[in-house]
């Protein structure tokens, strides 16, 4: 004779294998969705580091962090032999300053370094210094060390002293310069006894200082 609890208790077995199913099926599901995400981010663009040749991860570089300032193009005056005479003739200097006094001090770098004059040549003696430049509201003044009156007969000093007031002046041809040995305002120059007016211009010079 069958026991009838038995009986009782073989229905509830079909349910609970569908129960489990439906379970597994949930899971495999929710696994696969997840995969799917992990991949979608994985793939996302502009967040994938770049790999480097020695396997190391290396995020791109924003290109404002890797740009060249761009030089611009400046003028330092030089003497060229012209007969007899001397002659002022501009030279490009490359600056990659914007600052009018940088710029400035880029050109004076050129015309106090005779080995870096590539036309023509330059009458400052060699060893002379900028000690400084500025623009005021008067003009450009411009400090040299003493051995910028050194040595040289009056058409040296004259083409040295014309090689400054062109050059100071070669951001605005206008402009007023004033010249400076060691702090102090330039009165006279060399044994023959130049005299400088302050502060001088282009014009002022071609008038007084004929080359």
């Amino acid at each position: 004779m069958q026991d009838p609890n038995v009986r009782d208790r073989e229905p509830s077995t079909a349910p609970s294998w569908k129960i489990i199913a439906g379970l597994v099926a949930a899971v495999v599901l929710v696994g696969g969705g997840a995969a799917v995400w992990t991949m979608n981010s994985a793939n996302a663009p502009g967040t994938n580091p770049v790999e480097s040749t020695d396997g190391t991860a290396v995020n791109p570089s924003d290109p404002s962090e890797t740009a060249v300032p761009q030089e611009a193009m400046i003028q330092a005056y030089v003497l060229e032999i012209d007969g007899n005479s001397f002659k002022l003739v501009p030279a490009s200097v490359p600056t990659s300053s914007t600052e009018p006094a940088e710029q400035l001090k880029d050109s004076f770098k050129y015309i106090l370094s005779p080995d870096q004059v590539e036309t023509g040549f330059s009458e400052i003696p060699a060893g002379t210094k900028l000690l400084n430049l500025t623009i005021e509201d008067d003009g450009v003044h411009v400090d040299l060390s003493s051995q910028f009156t050194q040595g040289g007969g009056s058409a040296s000093m004259t083409g040295r002293l014309g090689q400054v007031v062109y050059t100071a002046s070669s951001l605005d041809p206008t402009a007023s310069v004033w010249i400076s040995v060691d702090g102090k305002p330039l009165e006279v120059l060399g044994g023959e006894g130049l005299m400088v007016d302050q502060p001088m211009t282009r014009a002022s010079f071609d008038q007084n200082f004929p080359l």
